[in-house]
């Protein structure tokens, strides 16, 4: 295992919105011996609302508010030892602050999945703010792109089966 992570154990999966970092995580972390968090989840634990609401009622730069103090507390397990596998939300790494403080405490893997496969997963789904207009959609898809490219690592994702995604992780030089 490379140094920065023996530091802070702090793995995290970056990518846009349905291509996996949730079940890729929970496999990967179930591998490893090590906690998984997704940041969405604890935010609708921590603010008693789904996401979609939190957007809806308070706005987005609300939520990415909500969102940096949320990762910010799973840092701090990191930071005291605590290994994690974390999923964060699709615009969590575009920010500079959340991007700062992944990188610094740990190894950041993008999982790149193709808009195609992402839209088949969502397909029916109401509860993605950003999903809800098509063409926005897939340009912030496009847009957001450069910004998961800063990852340490990048993983294809080409089909469902999380465990081809954890295989591929798992065969990275960090380990």
């Amino acid at each position: 295992m490379i140094l920065k992570l023996k530091r802070t154990p702090g793995l995290y999966l970056v990518g846009f919105m349905g291509c996996g970092k949730s079940v890729v995580g929970a496999h990967l972390a179930d591998r490893l011996g090590w906690g998984f968090c997704d940041i969405d989840d604890d935010i609708v634990r921590w603010q008693g609302v789904s996401i979609a609401e939190i957007f809806d009622t308070r706005g987005e730069e609300e939520f990415r508010r909500i969102e940096t103090e949320a990762i910010r507390r799973r840092v701090k397990l990191i930071q005291a030892g605590r290994p994690l596998v974390v999923a964060l939300g699709g615009g969590a790494f575009v920010r500079p602050e959340n991007y700062e403080l992944v990188e610094n405490n740990g190894v950041t893997v993008w999982l790149d999945c193709p808009l195609s496969i992402i839209r088949r997963r969502l397909t029916g789904t109401n509860d993605r703010p950003l999903a809800r207009d098509p063409h926005k959609f897939e340009l912030l898809y496009y847009t957001r792109r450069d910004s998961y490219a800063r990852a340490d690592y990048r993983i294809e994702i080409s089909g469902d089966d999380p465990e081809l995604a954890v295989d591929s992780i798992l065969k990275l030089p960090i380990f």
